[in-house]
């Protein structure tokens, strides 16, 4: 018999994960409309809310790692939604900026965040009840972050 504690039903992580999968899953149609996966729509989200970002600054933003955003922005590039350029001092320094295709993209998508948000609501569950997740799950990745390796 197992231990109460390792039984799956009893295991937040897996809660997280499934729903994590799925909604990014459910964003998947909606997306495939921009020309967009999941994780070049978060870049974009970044570069929308500030046009011009160190790939550095963007990297601690979506908490991902230098070989991930460097790929995500090389293929955003080859769409021509977003232009990198090295910093003169050094060259070191990569900021990430939005071209034209990449500001008139944000128009496209602005409905995509309530399209998913009717896409999971439903009579059992709300409006309301989604939006009093974020800070729990906000807490969570705070604790997380401070143990992370």
């Amino acid at each position: 018999m197992a231990y109460d504690q390792l039984k799956l039903g009893s295991q937040l992580c897996f809660r997280i994960y499934t729903a994590s999968r799925l909604i990014t899953q459910a964003y998947r149609p909606y997306l495939e409309k921009l020309g967009l996966t999941y994780t070049q729509y978060l870049v974009m989200l970044v570069l929308w809310e500030t046009d011009e970002m160190l790939i550095t600054d963007i990297m601690k933003k979506l908490m991902l790692d230098n070989a991930t955003i460097s790929s995500l922005v090389q293929r955003l590039e080859a769409m021509d939604l977003v232009v990198r350029r090295r910093g003169d001092d050094d060259g070191k320094k990569v900021t990430v900026a939005l071209t034209s295709a990449g500001r008139s993209m944000e128009e496209r998508a602005k409905n995509v965040p309530k399209c998913i948000v009717d896409f999971i609501s439903d009579k059992s569950l709300s409006y309301s009840d989604l939006t009093m997740l974020a800070d729990p799950l906000d807490r969570i990745i705070l604790s997380l972050k401070k143990h992370e390796v």
